[in-house]
């Protein structure tokens, strides 16, 4: 028997004071305060038995894994699977006003919430998800590894291994910034998720989730 333990973390907070849905463009650094949460993440999975680091080859998944990595002296495999997810509206900013909805450069993007329309489709992030997380899994065989990424990817991940519907309500998201969702493997297989938030005092309120502490993956 095999087993693992996986890690996906979400990035810090970002320096975004225009509001701009950045997506997978460049130069998007963390801000003063996505730096203490990357600094607190390194504290907390101090005493993690972390053999493998993987992260998402964007600026801000770099800059909060770079004080783990150096915390625990190992390299970072870069990983394109786990990149933020494709969004077709990237550059855009977004005040919450229905008008800017119903741009008709925005509003006929919107036509399918299932697959979504708007980017790339849950399964296509899933898949991608899935494999990373298993190559992990493998390096870390009997012990446990990291993998920062972004909230859609690893929602997504925690989704599928709950075995729940890939459709939902972003707003309902339970992955906060610089959250933890932990995935124990048995012979491949996800028997247990867990979720925490460490840095949750960091976090702006606007950006807060419930913390649900600890679950078993399907209940």
């Amino acid at each position: 028997m095999s087993k693992a333990i996986v890690h996906l973390m979400r990035h810090g907070h970002v320096e975004n004071p225009k509001g701009v849905l950045y997506e997978r463009l460049p130069d998007f650094h963390l801000s003063e305060i996505g730096r203490r949460m990357a600094q607190r993440m390194a504290e907390y999975t101090a005493d993690l038995d972390l053999v493998h680091l993987r992260c998402s080859p964007l600026e801000r998944a770099q800059e909060t894994m770079a004080p783990i990595a150096e915390r625990h002296g190992l390299e970072v495999t870069t990983d394109e699977r786990v990149i933020e997810a494709g969004n077709n509206l990237r550059g855009r900013v977004f005040t919450g006003k229905l008008t800017q909805l119903l741009q008709p450069a925005v509003f006929t993007k919107l036509y399918n919430p299932f697959r979504p329309s708007w980017g790339e489709a849950y399964r296509e992030i899933v898949a991608r998800m899935r494999l990373a997380i298993a190559d992990a899994a493998e390096a870390a065989e009997g012990q446990e590894a990291l993998i920062v990424s972004h909230q859609l990817p690893i929602w997504m991940a925690r989704l599928d291994a709950e075995g729940r519907p890939l459709v939902h309500d972003p707003r309902k998201r339970q992955c906060s910034l610089a959250s933890i969702t932990s995935f124990t493997l048995i012979d491949g297989r996800v028997t247990k998720v867990e979720y925490a938030e460490p840095c949750i005092d960091l976090v702006p309120v606007k950006n807060r989730t419930t913390a649900k502490k600890k679950f078993v993956a399907g209940a």
